[in-house]
C-alpha cells in the first residue's frame, strides 16, 4: 500500500511479538501522533492474552483520545491470518523466558566471564542467536507464504544475527534492523550546541553522523551540523560547560571517551553493549576493572522484577486506573513507515547486508550504516572501508557472527562451539570453554531441540 493522493492510506502492520509490555506501547504512541497514514495492527504472540490485551488498550486509544490516528488493533491466534495483506511486519520478540536469559548472562560467571548484558555477543549473546535464529527462519518463511512484499523492520537482539538469519530463510525479503543506540550520540551533539553555542532551533536529525560497523558496535567517522564539523568538539561533551555540568558524565560514558582516546573515533553504541566486544582483560575482567570504568552488570533478577511492574502497568492501562501516555518514542519506525510508503524521506541508520557499503567487510555480511529511505526503498549509503585500526576490531567479530549464522543455520553445534571459543570475552582454556558451552546449552535444551535432532 503506497501513497495516492486521490485515496485515503489504509495501512496494514503485522507486530510479531504484540503482546510486548512495553516496547508495544511505544509503537501505538508513535502511531496515533502521526497523522499521515493510518489503518489495522494486526498483533501476534505466542501468549495470546498479551495480544488480546494490548488490542484492547490500543484500541482505547482513539476513545481516549479524539485528535489520535484512528488505528485498529486486533489479536490473531494465527501468525498467517496477521501476517496476510501486510504492508509492514514488525518483529520484536524475547527468545526464550528470562530463566534462559538467566543462564546466559550469569552461569559464565562461574568461569570468570562477566557481561554486562550478554544479548548480543559473548557467551550469551551466542547462545540466544542459537535460539533466535530458527525462530526467525520460521517468521521469514511465513513472510514469504503470506506477504512477500512487506517491509519488514525488525528490533531483536542478537540484531546483526536475526537480520542475517531473515535473508537467508527469504533471500528477497525486504528487511532492516533498527537500533537506537546511535541517537544517543546524535542528541548529545545536539545538547551541545544547544548549551555551549546557543543554538536553539535545532533538532536531532539536523546532526549528521557518517555511521560505520556493527550493531551495538557501531563507530562515527564524521560528524556535522550544518557547515560545523563537530568531531574536534567531542571531547568537550565531557567537559563542564556554564552551568558547571558536561553534556556527557564519565561515568555514564567512560567506555566512549576511552575509546576515543585508543582510537580516535566515536564509538556510538551505549557503554554496556561497547565492552563485550572488546577484549575480555579490558573492562569486564574484575571488579575493580569494572569499577574503575563504571560498567555496572546488568542482574537478570532486575529484569524480572521490572516484568512484574510491566505486568502491573499493562492490568492498570486495561483498567483504565492508568491513562496511556501520548509522548514520542524517540524511535523511527514510523518515520521509516512514512518514508517507505512515499510520504517523505528520511536518512537514518540501520542494518543490512554489506552490499558494498563497507567493502573491506565481506560482501552479505550484515552492516549498520545509513540508509536513505524513500517511496518503496531503502537504499545503504556508502561509508567507505573501516580504518585500519577498526578493521582490527571489528573483522574478527563479524567472522565470528558469520560462523554463528552457519552453525545455526545448519543445527551444528560443535560449529557453534569453534565461535564460541573464539569470542573476545572467553579468555579460559578451551576445556573449560567446552564445559561452560555444554552447560549452557542444557540449561537452555528446550529451546535448542531442533539442534539435536
Amino acid at each position: 500500500m503506497y501513497y495516492d493522493e486521490n485515496k485515503a492510506l489504509d495501512v496494514k502492520i503485522a507486530y510479531i511479538g504484540g503482546g510486548s509490555r512495553g516496547w508495544a506501547w511505544k509503537l501505538m504512541s508513535d502511531l496515533a501522533l502521526e497523522k499521515s497514514f493510518c489503518g489495522t495492527v494486526a498483533l501476534y504472540d505466542t501468549c495470546m492474552d498479551a495480544a488480546e490485551n494490548n488490542a484492547e488498550i490500543g484500541n482505547r486509544i482513539c476513545r481516549d483520545f479524539p485528535d489520535a490516528s484512528p488505528w485498529k488493533y486486533k489479536a490473531h491466534e494465527k501468525l498467517s491470518d496477521a501476517l496476510t495483506g501486510a504492508d509492514f511486519v514488525v518483529i520484536s520478540i524475547l527468545p526464550g523466558t528470562f530463566d534462559e536469559m538467566q543462564s546466559d548472562v550469569h552461569t559464565p560467571e562461574s568461569y570468570g566471564i562477566y557481561q554486562s548484558v550478554g544479548d548480543t555477543v559473548g557467551p550469551g549473546g551466542i547462545l540466544r542467536a542459537l535460539r533466535t535464529i530458527p525462530m526467525y527462519e520460521k517468521i521469514a518463511h511465513a513472510i514469504r507464504d503470506f506477504c512477500p512484499d512487506a517491509w519488514v523492520i525488525s528490533y531483536t537482539n542478537p540484531m546483526t544475527l536475526c537480520t542475517d538469519a531473515l535473508y537467508r530463510a527469504f533471500p528477497r525479503i525486504k528487511a532492516f534492523g533498527c537500533c537506537h543506540e546511535v541517537f544517543t550520540t546524535q542528541t548529545a551533539f545536539m545538547n551541545y550546541l544547544k548549551k555551549a553555542e546557543g543554538i536553539t532551533d535545532i533538532k536531532r536529525s539536523d546532526i549528521k553522523l557518517h555511521i560505520t560497523g556493527i550493531n551495538h558496535f557501531t563507530w562515527v567517522t564524521r560528524a556535522q551540523y550544518k557547515n560545523i564539523d563537530l568531531f574536534p568538539l567531542y571531547p568537550k561533551l565531557f567537559e563542564p560547560l556554564g552551568d558547571g555540568k558536561p553534556i556527557w558524565n564519565t561515568a555514564d560514558a567512560s567506555i566512549k571517551l576511552d575509546l576515543y582516546r585508543r582510537y580516535g573515533y566515536i564509538a556510538a553504541a551505549g557503554d554496556s553493549h561497547l565492552v563485550e566486544f572488546c577484549p575480555g582483560d579490558w573492562y569486564l575482567n574484575s571488579d575493580a576493572t569494572r569499577k574503575g570504568f563504571n560498567i555496572y552488570l546488568k542482574l537478570v533478577s532486575n529484569r524480572k522484577k521490572d516484568l512484574a511492574e510491566r505486568l502491573k502497568k499493562s492490568q492498570d492501562l486495561l483498567d483504565g486506573t492508568l491513562p496511556f501516555e501520548m509522548t514520542p518514542s524517540g524511535e523511527e519506525g514510523v518515520l521509516q513507515m512514512k518514508a517507505l510508503l512515499g510520504l517523505g524521506d528520511i536518512v537514518t541508520n540501520v542494518n543490512l547486508p554489506n552490499y558494498g557499503q563497507i567493502p573491506n567487510l565481506p560482501l552479505g555480511a550484515v552492516v549498520e550504516t545509513n540508509a536513505h529511505f524513500c517511496a518503496n526503498t531503502v537504499t545503504p549509503l556508502q561509508t567507505g572501508a573501516l580504518p585500519a585500526s577498526l578493521y582490527a576490531l571489528i573483522a574478527p567479530i563479524v567472522a565470528e557472527q558469520q560462523i554463528i549464522g552457519d552453525a545455526a543455520q545448519n543445527r551444528d553445534l560443535e560449529l557453534a562451539f569453534l565461535a564460541f571459543c573464539k569470542d573476545a570475552l572467553v579468555t579460559i582454556p578451551t576445556s573449560d570453554a567446552r564445559k561452560l558451552f555444554d552447560k549452557m546449552v542444557e540449561n537452555t535444551k528446550p529451546y535448542l531441540s531442533e539442534y539435536f535432532r
